[in-house]
C-alpha cells in the first residue's frame, strides 16, 4: 500500500491511495426527469452510522446501452459490478481533488485521537462497563453510565479539564459520545454514591489482568485548594500541603507493593489525616478479602500515631514507619548519634565506626555510597519496636549542599530587605533569618534588625545524613529497607494526579460531585499505572502522555483515517503490547472496526 501526492496545475492537488479492500460494492440506479444514471457504490460504517460512498459512474443510460451492445443491460450491468468487485477486492486506487482556493466545509470535523483507545481496553479488561450496568441496574436511570465514566476518565489523562470542557473535548475521540451534559454532571451522583463498590470491584478485576502485591500497601495523604472564601461540609480551612489560605478537601490513597493504586478516600480539610487511616485499612482488609495476618502497612512519620501502630500489630500484621529522629527521647538520640557500632546489609561480622571513615580520604571514598545502619529498641505506649537508623555519607553531603545553598538565599534576602516573614518550612531559606528587637546591652532596638540563626544551623546539620524508620518486623535488613524505598510511588501518584491529570481546580461544589471527580481521578491513575506496568516502565510519564496526546488521526471522508502523529518506538512499543495498530498509511473503515472489536474483548 502506498500513496502519491501530486500538484496539478496550480491550484488543485490529487492524493492517489492504494488500499486493500474486499468490500462489496452494489449497482445504484438514478432516475431523474430528463435521464438515468448508473453508479457502482460501497457500504460503509462510521461511528456506528452506515452510509455509501460512489466508487465509480458507469454512465447514462444511452451509454450503458451502447457499452453492452445493445443486449440486456441490466444483465451486463450485473456482470459489470461483479467482474468490479473481483477485481479490486485486492486493492482499490481512491484518488482525492484538494483545491487550494475551495473553502473546507463549515462544522466538517476530521481530525480525531486514537490515543485514548489503549486506555480503553484497559477500561474494558478492568471490567467497568460491567461495574456500571450493576449500578446502573440498581438505580433503575436511563442515560448510559458506562459510556460517560469512560469517556470522563480517557479525557483526565488526554484531555485533563473541567467538566464542562471534558464534555466538549471528548468530540474530538475517533468514536463520538451520545450522552448530554446534564447527564455527565447526574452520573457524578451516582458515582460518588458507589465509591466503595467500584474500587473493590476494580481491585478484584484487576488480578485478572495484572498480579497485585497486596501484602505491602502503603498509605499517604494529600489535599486539593479550593480558590473560595467560605467554607462548607467538605471544602475546610485546614493545612494545605501548598501553603494555600483557601478551604481544601483531603485525599487519603492507598498503593500496593507494585506501585499499583488500591483505593482513595475523600474528606473534610479540617481532619487529621491519621484519624483516616485506620477506619480505611480497615474497610480494604475486610472489602478486598486481604490476608490480614501477612498485610504489613508502610507510611510515613505524619501517620505515625501510636494507635496506627498498635492497630497494626494485631493478628500478625507489620508496620514500616519513618520515624522522625527530631521526636525521639533524648536516651534513643545519644544512640543514634553514637559514631560506633554500625553496620552494613548483609554483613554481620563487622562493625563500623562512621568518625574513622569520615577522617579517612580514602575509607569516606569507598564508602560513600554504602549505606550503614544500627537497630535501638524503643518502645511507645502501646507497640515495642525498634528503630532502625541509617547513614550514608552521599546523602551527608546531599543535605549539607542543600542547606548551604539555602542559607546563601537567606543572607541574600536579608541584604534586599527581603524579610516578608520567618519561614516555617524545610525548604524555606527565610527560617534560618532571626529577627533581632533588642541591643546587646538588652535595650529595645529602635530599627528591626536580621541576622543568620546559626544555632538553628548547627542543630539541623546534626541530622545530615541520617534516616530513621520505625517497624515491629524482624529478619533481613535488606527486605525491611526495601518497603521503605517504595514510599516515592505513592508521592509520584500524587504528582501524576495533580501536575499531569490536573486534578485541580475542581468547579464543582456539591460534596457527592467533588468525590465523584476524585474518583474518576483515581480510575485514570490505576488505569495509566497499569499502561506503565504493561509498558516494563521504559518511558517517562512525559513522554506517555505526550504520546497518547499527539496519537491524532485525519479522515477520508468514506475512505477511512490517515495518522497525522510521529510512529516513534514509543508508538511501535505501544502498537506490540496491546496487538493493534494504527500506523498505517490508510486506516479503513473496516479496520478500525477490528480495532474497535479487539479493544472490546
Amino acid at each position: 500500500m502506498h500513496f502519491v501526492l501530486r500538484t496539478i496545475v496550480e491550484c488543485c492537488i490529487i492524493l492517489i491511495y492504494d488500499i486493500d479492500r474486499c468490500d462489496n460494492m452494489r449497482l445504484k440506479i438514478s432516475k431523474s426527469k430528463n435521464t438515468t444514471l448508473f453508479y457502482i457504490i460501497k457500504d460503509y460504517t462510521r461511528n456506528g452510522k452506515r452510509s455509501t460512498k460512489i466508487v465509480k459512474r458507469i454512465g447514462n443510460l444511452d451509454d450503458v446501452k451502447i457499452m453492452a451492445d445493445n443486449t440486456d443491460y441490466m444483465a451486463w450491468l450485473k456482470d459489470y459490478v461483479k467482474q468490479y468487485n473481483e477485481e479490486h477486492c485486492k486493492s482499490e486506487t481512491i484518488i482525492i481533488k484538494k483545491n487550494n482556493k475551495k473553502l473546507i466545509s463549515m462544522n466538517n470535523k476530521i481530525s480525531f485521537n486514537v490515543g485514548y483507545l489503549f486506555l480503553k481496553k484497559l477500561y474494558n479488561q478492568l471490567k467497568l462497563n460491567n461495574i456500571c450496568y450493576e449500578i446502573q441496574d440498581k438505580y433503575k436511570f436511563q442515560f448510559d453510565l458506562n459510556e460517560i465514566l469512560s469517556y470522563l476518565v480517557y479525557a483526565r489523562i488526554i484531555y485533563p479539564s473541567s467538566k464542562l470542557e471534558t464534555f466538549r473535548q471528548c468530540q474530538n475521540f475517533i468514536e463520538q459520545p451520545k450522552f448530554k451534559l446534564h447527564d455527565e454532571y447526574r452520573a457524578l451522583n451516582y458515582i460518588a454514591e458507589n465509591m466503595d463498590f467500584i474500587q473493590e470491584q476494580l481491585f478484584n478485576n484487576s488480578k485478572d489482568i495484572i498480579k497485585r502485591n497486596s501484602s505491602i500497601i502503603y498509605y499517604d495523604c494529600t489535599n486539593y485548594f479550593f480558590e473560595i472564601d467560605n467554607e462548607d461540609d467538605i471544602r475546610k480551612y485546614g493545612i494545605s500541603k501548598e501553603h494555600r489560605p483557601n478551604p481544601i478537601v483531603g485525599m487519603g490513597l492507598f498503593m500496593d507493593g507494585d506501585g499499583l493504586p488500591l483505593s482513595c478516600n475523600i474528606y473534610p480539610g479540617n481532619q487529621n489525616e491519621q484519624k483516616t487511616l485506620i477506619p480505611e485499612e480497615t474497610k480494604i482488609i475486610n472489602n478486598f478479602k486481604l490476608d490480614d495476618t501477612k498485610v504489613i502497612l508502610c507510611t510515613d512519620a505524619g501517620l505515625a500515631s501510636d494507635d496506627i501502630k498498635k492497630y497494626n500489630i494485631k493478628d500478625g500484621r507489620g508496620f514500616v514507619i519513618t520515624q522522625s529522629l527530631k521526636k525521639l527521647k533524648e536516651e534513643y538520640k545519644e544512640q543514634v548519634f553514637d559514631k560506633k557500632d554500625w553496620r552494613l546489609p548483609g554483613d554481620l561480622k563487622h562493625l563500623y565506626n562512621l568518625e574513622e571513615i569520615e577522617n579517612n580520604e580514602d575509607l569516606r571514598k569507598k564508602y560513600y555510597d554504602s549505606l550503614f545502619y544500627k537497630i535501638i529498641q524503643t518502645e511507645t505506649k502501646s507497640a515495642k519496636q525498634d528503630t532502625i537508623v541509617t547513614f550514608c555519607f552521599k546523602y551527608f553531603d546531599y543535605n549539607r549542599n542543600i542547606r548551604n545553598s539555602q542559607i546563601e538565599r537567606a543572607k541574600k534576602n536579608i541584604n534586599l530587605n527581603n524579610v516578608t516573614r520567618k519561614g516555617k518550612n524545610q525548604n524555606d531559606p527565610n527560617r534560618f533569618i532571626e529577627e533581632i528587637n533588642s541591643t546587646s546591652n538588652g535595650e529595645v532596638a529602635n530599627e528591626k534588625t536580621y541576622s543568620i540563626n546559626e544555632d538553628l544551623i548547627k542543630e539541623e546539620e546534626k541530622y545530615d545524613g541520617y534516616y530513621a524508620l520505625s517497624t515491629n518486623l524482624t529478619g533481613n535488613i535488606d527486605d525491611i529497607l526495601k518497603i521503605t524505598k517504595g514510599r516515592w510511588e505513592i508521592e509520584e501518584s500524587f504528582r501524576i494526579m495533580k501536575s499531569d491529570f490536573l486534578a485541580r481546580p475542581v468547579n464543582l461544589s456539591r460534596e457527592d460531585r467533588i468525590k465523584a471527580h476524585f474518583m474518576t481521578c483515581f480510575i485514570a491513575l490505576l488505569i495509566y499505572r497499569i499502561l506503565e506496568k504493561k509498558l516494563d516502565y521504559k518511558y517517562t510519564t512525559k513522554e506517555i502522555l505526550d504520546t497518547l496526546r499527539n496519537m491524532n488521526v485525519t479522515e477520508l471522508k468514506g475512505n477511512g483515517y490517515i495518522p497525522s502523529y510521529e510512529r516513534t518506538n514509543i508508538t511501535d512499543f505501544i502498537h506490540e503490547k496491546y496487538n493493534f495498530n494504527t500506523d498505517t498509511e490508510v486506516i479503513t473503515y473496516k479496520k478500525i472496526k477490528k480495532i474497535f472489536n479487539t479493544i472490546s474483548r
